[in-house]
This record gives structure tokens, C-alpha cells and sequence, in this order.
């Protein structure tokens, strides 16, 4: 492997960990302006910026936000989810006021969670990836879970 492969060595592990995540608010009826996308990419960053865990990417719609990044195995997902999230709608919250305010639910602007696909359709769509000629996933599988 060459030196440019982005595996992080230390003295007894070597990895590659990276996540795609996608963050929407509770209310999904377009609360993201450029201006308030942007904000939130800086305060996302700002979250990111420990020297263990690197934000690849960022860009995100009118109603979510995908967010790519690396983070070393020390550094627990669901911390980082927790820190992403509650940083950023603290932020957004203080600096656009009166604009937030009408996508909280109570004190919360960010989902739960999306997504949970069942692994089946996960692995379907794997597969799908080599073979693009096989039968495409459904969509009304696409939510097998129960809201939160």
C-alpha cells in the first residue's frame, strides 16, 4: 500500500473508518437557506477540527444536510453524532433566531435519525453496485422501522 492510501496507523491498529451522515431536522419543510447551509458547514467544521477526526465533505438540500468524515476508532460515532448535531443546532439556534424558531420541535431542531434500512435491502443495493442489470430495490422498503 502506498502512503497516500488514508489508513491511520498507531502502534496497534490500523483503520479507515468512514461515515456518511445525513442530519434532517424534525420538521423537513425546507428550514436550510445558502446563507444558514453555509453557517452550518462552519460550525460542523468547527466540530470536526480535533486532529482525529477530518471532515471530507459537506453539502446538503433545502430540508438535510450529508456530512462525510473520518474519524479514528477512539472516537466513538454516536459521540461525534451527538457532538455534530447538538453543537450545530445550538449555533443555529443563537444566530438565526427567529428563522429556527419555526422548525424546533419543542427545544429540538434535529431528527432522531434517518434512514434504517433493513440489512437485506442494504445488501441488495450493495449487489446492485456490481451488477447494475439486476432488479432495482423498492422503495416502499425503504422505512422498515417505527418512527421515533
Amino acid at each position: 500500500m502506498g502512503p497516500n492510501t488514508g489508513i491511520r496507523r498507531r502502534r496497534t491498529i490500523a483503520s479507515i473508518l468512514h461515515a456518511h451522515l445525513v442530519f434532517t431536522p424534525k420538521h423537513r419543510h425546507g428550514p436550510f437557506t445558502d446563507e444558514i447551509l453555509t453557517r452550518c458547514e462552519e460550525v460542523m467544521r468547527n466540530v470536526c477540527a480535533d486532529p482525529d477526526t477530518e471532515r471530507l465533505e459537506f453539502n446538503g438540500g433545502r430540508d438535510h444536510v450529508h456530512l462525510l468524515g473520518h474519524c479514528p476508532p477512539k472516537v466513538g460515532l454516536s459521540k461525534l453524532v451527538g457532538s455534530l448535531k447538538g453543537v450545530s443546532a445550538r449555533r443555529l439556534r443563537l444566530d438565526y433566531p427567529d428563522h429556527i424558531h419555526k422548525y424546533l420541535s419543542g427545544e429540538h431542531f434535529w431528527s432522531p435519525s434517518c434512514g434504517g434500512a433493513p440489512l437485506s435491502i442494504i445488501n441488495e443495493y450493495i449487489e446492485q453496485q456490481k451488477h447494475p442489470h439486476r432488479l432495482r430495490v423498492k422503495a416502499d422498503h425503504r422505512r422498515d422501522f417505527p418512527s421515533a
